[in-house]
């Protein structure tokens, strides 16, 4: 009987510990992929695999002056926030003109007024992009800021079907739009 209440008094103890258990609040910039072919698109056909997927996070603009304010105009960028932005290619393809291997990359950015340096890098499991190095970088290519029509209040990434082997990547936060062109 001693031996009974002592158990049951045991188990209690770990069932609360169990349940006291805390986790972590959500973060501030939520993590979002983007697909080519879009994975959610209505017009994407059974079976179709993914050709490229983006992994990155969405911070807010809350307001703030992005570009050229919070993040400085001329400096590498993480190309989002928390973890640095990572791109998968399926299979090789051409990245704004550039051929690229498949493979999984980090996506760093230098952002101008006029035109963006987008980077492919090598290193992978950044965190921001405090330990960027430049010897890393397996290609660089360059693309033109538009203004968008109205302010974009998250980070976003999207892709934009041209063709069944080729699309448009759209990066944009703020007043500034990137357009990269990807093929496979």
């Amino acid at each position: 009987m001693k031996k009974n209440i002592i158990l049951s008094l045991l188990l209690a103890v770990l069932a609360f510990g169990a349940q006291a258990q805390k986790f972590r609040a959500l973060d501030k910039s939520p993590r979002d992929i983007a697909y080519f072919p879009d994975h959610f698109a209505h017009d994407r056909k059974d079976g179709e695999k993914a050709l490229v997927k983006v992994s990155y996070s969405r911070p807010y603009l809350k307001g703030r002056e992005v570009f050229g304010k919070l993040e400085p105009y001329g400096k590498v960028w993480r190309t989002g926030a928390d973890e640095s932005t990572e791109i998968k290619f399926y299979q090789d393809a051409t990245f704004g003109g550039k051929k690229v291997k498949a493979g999984t990359y980090s996506l760093f950015s230098i952002p101008g007024e006029k035109e963006w340096t987008l980077i492919l890098s090598s290193d992978l499991d950044y965190w921001g992009a405090y330990k960027y190095k430049e010897a890393n970088d397996v290609l660089r290519v360059t693309a033109p800021v538009k203004k968008a029509d109205a302010p974009i209040e998250n980070f976003s990434i999207v892709f934009e079907k041209v063709s069944d082997t080729s699309a448009k990547m759209f990066l944009g936060w703020d007043s500034a739009v990137v357009e990269v062109p990807v093929t496979f």
